[in-house]
C-alpha cells in the first residue's frame, strides 16, 4: 500500500474487502455449536506490590534525572499515581472474551491496542516493529543483572533467589542499588527494571523475575515492550476466566488508564495532544473523575453498554497507521515474557475513528500458548518471522460508524460465556455511577462534621467565657461592695462602741438622777442594731452559699472543658487543643480566684460573726446594766417616795407642835 491520501482510502477499502472475504471463507474464532467452559463469575484478585517506596524515590529525584528516565523508558512513572479500583477491575474481568481476545460489553467490543499503549507509554526508544522475542540461547540471569546493574558476579549471585519455577532478585536488593549506586544512569536503569518487575509484570510479589529481566535487557536494543505488556495482560485475564479464579499478573494500572479514556471518565483534552511534551498518562491521572461504586453496579452497567455510551477514540489518540495482521496470521500475534496470544485490531476500528466492518478472527481462540514443552520455540520463531512482514491500515477518520454487514455479523456472532445484556433491567448510566464515598472520604466527612461541631462548641465556650468574664466583673463589684459594707460595719461598730460609752455615761448620770425613758430608748436602739447585725450576718451567709454554688458551677464547667479537651486530643487537632487548654487554664484561674474570694468572704464572715457575737454580748451587757440601773432607779424612787412620806409626816408633826405652842 502506497502513502498518498487516495491510496490510504484505497488501502482501507482493500483491507475491508480482504477481511470480509477471509471471514467468509474461514469463519469466526468460534463456530456454531461451541460450548463455553467458562464459569459464570470469575473471582479475580488484583493484589499489587506496595509501590510507595518507588514513588518516594521518584519524588526525590531532580528534574535532570527524571528527564533521563523519560528519554530512555517513557512515562511509566506516572502509573505510580494510578489507584487500583478493585470493584471496577473485577467487573471488567467478567467481560473478557477469550475467544476474541477483547472485552465484550453488551453490543460493544473494546480492547487496548498496540497503538494506544504505545501512545500512553510514550517511549522515544521504542521501534514499533522491533518486538521482544524469547531467544533460544540467552545469557544467564546473573550476566543480565550484571549488565543492567554494573555490580559484580559475586554480589549478584548472593542475592538471586528461587521462587517456584523461576529465579528472582528481591526489591530490597534493587532498592539499595537505586539509593546508593554512584552512577546516575545505572540508578535510572535499576529503577526502570523495578517498575517493570513490581508493576508491569508482577508474578512474584516483592521480586523481579528472570523473564522480566530478559525483556528489560532487550530494551537497550530499541525493542518495544508494548506487545509483551498486552500479551501478558490478555493471557492473565484469559487464564483467570478459564480457571474461574486467579490473580491478575499484568499491568492493572495501564489497563485502567486505558479504560478511563474510553468510558468518558476523564475530561476531554483540547489541542494539548499536539504539543511535543504532552503526556497522555499525566493528563489522565490529573483529570480522571474518581467514581467509587460497587462491583455489581459496574457489572450491570457494562452488560448493557451501548455504542453511544463509549468514547470510541481516546481524546489523546492521534490517527495513524494501524497494525492489523502479520505474515500468514490474519491478526497480530503478541509475544509475551511467559507466553503468546493473538489479537485482532480489526475488531475495534472505531477506536481509531474508522468505520467498523466485519473483522477476520479465525484462529484467535487457538492462538494462546505458554513457553513450556518442546514445541513452543518453533511457534515463537514463526511469530518473530511474521513480525518482519507486518501489514498496516491507514484510512480516513470518519467517526465511529458501522457497516450493515458488521451489524448483521455482530448480532449472530457466538461469544464465550460473558454476561448477556439485560435490557429490561437497564437503567441510565448516571444511576449506576452514583458516587459511593470511599472509606477515606467518609472519614474525612466525619472529621469535618466533628470539626464543625467542635467549632460550634468552641464558639459556645467563647460565649461562656465572655459570660464568665462578666460574672467575674460582677463578682469584683460584689467584692468591692462587700468591702464597702465591711467598712460601714466597722464604722457602725465604732458607733456602737461610742453609743455604749454614752450609755455608760447615761447610766452613771441615771444613778444620780437620770431618766428611765432615755435608758429604755437606748436599749431599744441597741436591740435594733443587734437585729441589723443579725440581718447582715444572714446576708453574708447567703452570699457565701451563692458563691459556693457558683464555685460548683465553675468546677463542672472545668470538668466539661477537660472532657472536650480529651475528646479533641483524640482527634489530632493540636491548635484547637492549645486553645482549649488555654481556656481551661483561664477557667482554672477564675476558679482559683473564686476560691480565694470565697476564702476571703468566709474569713470576712467569721470576722463579722465574731463582731456580731461581740455586739450581742455588748447588748446583753447593756441590757444587764440597764436592768440594774432601772432597779436602782426604782429603789431610789421608792426611797424618794418614802422620804416624801416622811417629809409629809414631819410637816404634819411640825404643824401640830406649832398649834400647841400658840395655845
Amino acid at each position: 500500500m502506497e502513502n498518498g491520501l487516495l491510496d490510504r482510502v484505497e488501502g482501507n477499502a482493500n483491507v475491508h474487502r480482504w477481511s470480509e472475504q477471509t471471514q467468509l471463507e474461514k469463519g469466526d474464532s468460534i463456530a456454531a455449536g461451541y460450548m463455553s467452559e467458562l464459569s459464570g463469575y470469575t473471582r479475580i484478585s488484583v493484589t499489587q506490590n506496595n509501590l510507595q517506596e518507588l514513588k518516594e524515590i521518584w519524588d526525590q529525584w531532580g528534574n535532570e534525572t527524571k528527564q533521563l528516565f523519560y528519554g530512555n523508558y517513557g512515562d511509566l512513572p506516572y502509573l505510580l499515581d494510578v489507584q487500583i479500583d478493585e470493584h471496577l477491575f473485577r467487573a471488567l474481568a467478567q467481560f473478557w472474551n477469550p475467544a476474541y481476545s477483547c472485552f465484550t460489553f453488551g453490543e460493544v467490543d473494546l480492547v487496548p491496542t498496540v497503538e494506544e499503549y504505545t501512545a500512553l507509554l510514550r517511549c522515544p526508544r521504542f521501534q514499533v516493529d522491533r518486538i521482544y522475542s524469547r531467544a533460544v540461547n540467552v545469557p544467564t540471569f546473573w550476566k543480565k543483572l550484571m549488565a543492567i546493574t554494573g555490580m559484580t558476579e559475586q554480589w549478584i549471585t548472593a542475592r538471586i533467589k528461587e521462587k517456584g519455577e523461576c529465579k528472582c532478585i528481591s526489591w530490597d536488593a534493587l532498592k539499595g542499588l537505586i539509593l546508593t549506586h554512584p552512577d546516575e544512569a545505572k540508578r535510572v536503569d535499576v529503577f526502570a527494571l523495578s517498575l517493570y518487575g513490581l508493576m508491569v509484570f508482577l508474578r512474584a510479589l516483592g521480586y523481579v523475575d528472570e523473564a522480566t529481566t530478559d525483556l528489560f535487557h532487550r530494551l537497550s536494543k530499541r525493542v518495544t515492550s508494548v506487545p509483551a505488556i498486552l500479551a501478558e495482560t490478555f493471557r492473565s485475564l484469559g487464564t483467570c476466566r478459564k480457571a474461574g479464579a486467579g490473580r491478575f499478573v499484568g499491568c492493572a494500572q495501564l489497563l485502567l488508564a486505558w479504560f478511563y479514556s474510553h468510558f468518558r471518565l476523564i475530561n476531554k483534552v483540547v489541542c494539548r495532544v499536539f504539543f511535543e511534551d504532552y503526556s497522555p498518562l499525566k493528563d489522565i491521572i490529573a483529570s480522571t473523575r474518581r467514581v467509587d461504586v460497587p462491583e455489581e453496579n459496574w457489572i450491570a452497567l457494562l452488560q448493557n453498554l451501548q455504542s453511544k455510551d463509549v468514547e470510541w477514540r481516546a481524546p489523546w489518540m492521534i490517527p495513524g497507521e494501524i497494525l492489523y495482521h502479520c505474515g500468514s496470521f490474519d491478526w497480530a500475534p503478541l509475544l509475551g515474557i511467559w507466553g503468546a496470544i493473538g489479537y485482532a485490531s480489526l475488531l475495534v476500528l472505531r477506536q481509531f475513528g474508522l468505520r467498523q466492518f466485519v473483522p477476520a478472527t479465525h484462529g484467535l481462540t487457538q492462538s494462546e500458548f505458554a513457553y513450556r514443552g518442546a514445541s513452543y520455540k518453533k511457534r515463537v520463531g514463526e511469530i518473530s518471522s511474521a513480525w518482519n512482514k507486518t501489514c498496516r491500515l491507514k484510512g480516513v477518520t470518519i467517526g465511529p460508524a458501522t457497516t450493515p454487514g458488521y451489524v448483521e455479523w455482530r448480532g449472530r456472532r457466538i461469544n464465550d460465556n460473558i454476561p448477556e445484556p439485560n435490557v429490561e433491567g437497564a437503567r441510565p448510566i448516571e444511576e449506576y455511577l452514583q458516587v459511593m464515598p470511599s472509606e477515606l472520604e467518609i472519614m474525612k466527612e466525619e472529621f469535618e462534621r466533628k470539626n464543625l461541631e467542635l467549632e460550634k462548641r468552641i464558639a459556645k465556650l467563647e460565649e461562656e467565657k465572655m459570660y464568665l468574664s462578666l460574672d467575674i466583673d460582677v463578682q469584683k463589684m460584689e467584692v468591692e461592695k462587700e468591702r464597702k459594707e465591711k467598712r460601714k460595719i466597722e464604722e457602725d461598730r465604732d458607733d456602737l462602741k461610742e453609743h455604749y460609752k454614752k450609755a455608760q455615761v447615761s447610766l452613771r448620770r441615771a444613778k444620780v438622777g437620770g431618766s428611765s425613758d432615755q435608758l429604755q430608748k437606748e436599749v431599744q436602739e441597741g436591740k435594733a442594731r443587734a437585729e441589723y447585725w443579725e440581718k447582715k450576718f444572714q446576708e453574708m451567709q447567703s452570699r457565701n452559699l451563692a458563691l459556693k454554688e457558683e464555685n460548683k458551677g465553675l468546677k463542672s464547667k472545668i470538668t466539661e472543658l477537660g472532657r472536650s479537651l480529651r475528646w479533641h486530643r483524640n482527634h489530632d487537632s493540636t491548635v484547637k487543643l492549645k486553645e482549649l487548654k488555654r481556656k481551661v487554664e483561664d477557667l482554672e484561674t477564675v476558679l482559683q480566684e473564686g476560691k480565694l474570694r470565697i476564702e476571703q468572704l468566709e474569713t470576712q464572715g467569721d470576722y463579722l460573726k465574731g463582731e456580731l457575737h461581740q455586739s450581742r454580748g455588748q447588748v446583753r451587757e447593756r441590757d444587764h446594766v440597764m436592768g440594774e440601773a432601772i432597779a436602782q432607779i426604782r429603789e431610789v424612787a421608792e426611797y424618794v417616795q418614802d422620804l416624801a412620806v416622811r417629809a409629809d409626816v414631819l410637816s404634819l408633826m411640825c404643824g401640830s407642835s406649832s398649834d400647841i405652842g400658840r395655845e
